[in-house]
């Protein structure tokens, strides 16, 4: 009866872990369409639920690598518990919410990691670790993946900025890219749900083989699969607005056939490894491709304060996560009260973390400011139109930053000549009316000089 409550503990705790991986890692896929306007935020997030939903349901090699490769298994099973698997998921938990309150892109796969890790060590030592499988399938690509996406996408955003140059003042095209973005942000979408829903999956299944309710080596039941899609793609709807804003225009300005450059590196990058088996960071894979498309835009600015701070989370994220989960495996090593204990404690966290961050809210009507994402589309001449009323929730139109006014003012510039010539005309019609009527001039000569006058102007 115990252990049954300590697994129904587990599988609760493991799909609500893959709730916050579901809005922690939205921002992957669908920060840069939204920044460019590409695609509303609300329809972006429904967008990757949906598809994050079919991903899950496409492969099971991530999962496989976490309930079997991970953790080694002794003459009685896997050596972990699953009173160890609840501590080491408080310990993702716990690190994920807590970036995410920052809006710091960290990985929910490296705190999922860290705490099985830190929970497995307390619980059965250094030897629960498969030393190869972490190094092949998590440290060497946690290093490799963002470098290689990062290069592929500044590859791309050159050839990209070549073939749609500008020539003679004509349009580039460049603003069709805002719907190429659809399709490269979708695959990133239905990516992220082959790899990252896995992980919850493999979790689970880990928790079932350790309780002898699995046998060791077979994958996930249907029933686990289904539940872990539902969690992300829920999760995925519900935003993650605050990571969304700093990948979308904290680390540079993004434009559409720069977005649409790094959401195919992204999605290669992550196919591939889903392929490979490899357990791989979608967030740190997202974040390699955005810096390597603003490094491949001339004349764009790479924020490098921000990818520091980002680039710490990476760094923290295993060994942070993987202390809290070797406390939290401390103390449910007292038994049934230590679980008790350990529920208790990571709810009143999270609690906190959702009053604190209802503080300073952010959602699909700030996580982007209405500035940059009109700059994104007016810096490649979308269209030959004023610009398009954007009202927020109190009924304002923003200012639009000086780059933005440029763009748009060259845009309607044929319209506005036009305009200061007519006025011009009829300011020159009523001086010299003036002039007539002091002279004494007879009206029908001011009146067809009025329309020469006008002629000339039109």
């Amino acid at each position: 009866m115990e252990l049954t409550l300590v697994v129904l503990l587990v599988i609760v705790l493991a799909l609500f872990f893959d709730f916050t991986n579901g809005f922690h890692d939205t921002a992957n896929a669908m920060a840069t369409p939204i920044a460019t306007g590409a695609l509303k935020p609300k329809t972006a997030v429904l967008l990757a639920a949906v598809l994050n939903l079919i991903g899950a349901f496409l492969s099971t090699e991530v999962a496989k690598t976490i309930s079997g490769g991970l953790i080694n298994e002794g003459d009685g099973g896997v050596l972990i518990s699953p009173e160890m698997i609840f501590a080491g998921l408080i310990g993702a938990v716990v690190w994920n919410l807590l970036t995410w309150l920052y809006g710091l892109p960290s990985s929910s796969s490296h705190a999922l990691f860290g705490g099985l890790i830190g929970a497995a060590i307390v619980g059965a030592g250094f030897s629960a670790i498969n030393g190869g499988v972490f190094l092949s399938k998590i440290i060497i690509p946690a290093l490799a993946a963002p470098l290689t996406a990062g290069l592929v996408a500044f590859t791309a955003t050159k050839v990209a900025y070549a073939i749609t140059r500008r020539h003679d003042g004509k349009k580039d095209g460049r603003g069709r890219f805002r719907y190429a973005q659809i399709a490269s942000s979708s695959l990133i979408a239905l990516a992220h749900g082959t790899n990252d829903a896995q992980k919850t999956m493999g979790v689970i299944t880990l928790t079932l083989v350790a309780a002898n309710l699995q046998d060791p080596g077979t994958g996930p039941h249907l029933w686990v699969i289904v539940t872990c899609a539902l969690a992300i793609a829920i999760g995925t709807y519900s935003g993650g607005w605050r990571i969304i804003r700093t990948l979308g225009a904290g680390l540079t300005q993004v434009k559409p056939a720069q977005g649409f450059a790094a959401e195919t590196a992204t999605a290669a990058t992550i196919l591939a490894s889903t392929h490979l088996g490899f357990a791989l960071s979608t967030t740190q894979v997202a974040s390699g491709s955005v810096i390597g498309s603003g490094l491949g835009r001339r004349g764009s600015t790479v924020r490098w304060r921000t990818v520091g701070r980002i680039a710490s989370g990476w760094l923290f994220t295993l060994p942070a996560a993987g202390a809290v989960g070797a406390i939290a495996a401390l103390i449910a090593h007292l038994g049934m009260v230590g679980i008790i204990i350990d529920a208790v404690l990571g709810l009143g966290f999270i609690l906190f973390i959702f009053w604190r961050s209802s503080r300073n809210k952010v959602d699909h009507s700030n996580a982007i400011p209405v500035p940059d994402v009109a700059e994104s589309g007016y810096a490649v001449r979308i269209r030959k139109s004023k610009v398009k009323p954007i009202r927020t929730k109190t009924g304002t139109m923003p200012q639009l930053t000086p780059t933005a006014q440029s763009a748009a003012r060259s845009d309607v510039a044929a319209k506005e000549a036009a305009k200061e010539a007519e006025k011009a005309a009829r300011e020159a019609q009523k001086v010299e009316r003036a002039a007539q009527a002091e002279a004494g001039s007879p009206p029908n000569s001011g009146a067809a000089s009025d329309e020469t006058t006008a002629g000339d102007a039109r």
